[in-house]
């Protein structure tokens, strides 16, 4: 009887980036059980940074037109979780100083979680079932740029309207 033997090297293939992954989440998710401060005018520069690599990475590397349709389809689905994430997101404004903060939610930190698996699994499993690994690439990279963009606009918007509601009953 001949078995599969399970190289090691296969293993750690999956399993460091597991431990990697899982460690950067447990500090992350420390940082944002956290209060801290929150500033509107700072909200864009994240998603303007990560637009900036993914048009680098489509400018480098063009995606086909399949590829092109998953993105924009990953795009409209990542803004959707995003906005749903910014839900997730408490914000707080103090009613004497008016002075912003926002604490992370657990949700958010699985939202994350769940895609970044997504992609792994996609991009390892997908690589062996005959899976385009740049289209799984170029739609993960529109889904993260439609989530962290939707994300800090419904922040920014709600924010916004907390603020407002915090002078006008203190006015």
């Amino acid at each position: 009887m001949h078995g599969q033997v399970v190289q090691p090297n296969g293993i750690l293939q999956y399993l460091l980036p597991i431990a990697v992954f899982v460690v950067i989440f447990a500090l992350r998710a420390r940082r944002m059980s956290q209060m801290r401060p929150l500033k509107l005018e700072t909200l864009w520069v994240v998603p303007a940074i990560y637009l900036a690599i993914v048009a680098a990475n489509f400018i480098a590397k063009p995606p086909t037109p399949i590829a092109w349709g998953a993105s924009i389809m990953a795009l409209i689905v990542g803004a959707a979780v995003g906005w749903q994430r910014g839900r997730l997101m408490q914000i707080h404004v103090d009613p004497t100083t008016h002075a912003l903060n926002q604490k992370g939610s657990p949700w958010a930190i699985l939202f994350l979680m769940a895609i970044v698996l997504i992609k792994l699994a996609a991009q390892g499993e997908g690589r062996a079932m005959g899976f385009d690994v740049m289209l799984v690439t170029d739609a993960a990279l529109a889904l993260a740029l439609g989530m962290f963009t939707a994300t800090r606009v419904e922040m920014f918007l709600r924010a916004r309207r907390l603020l407002d509601e915090a002078r006008g009953a203190r006015a």
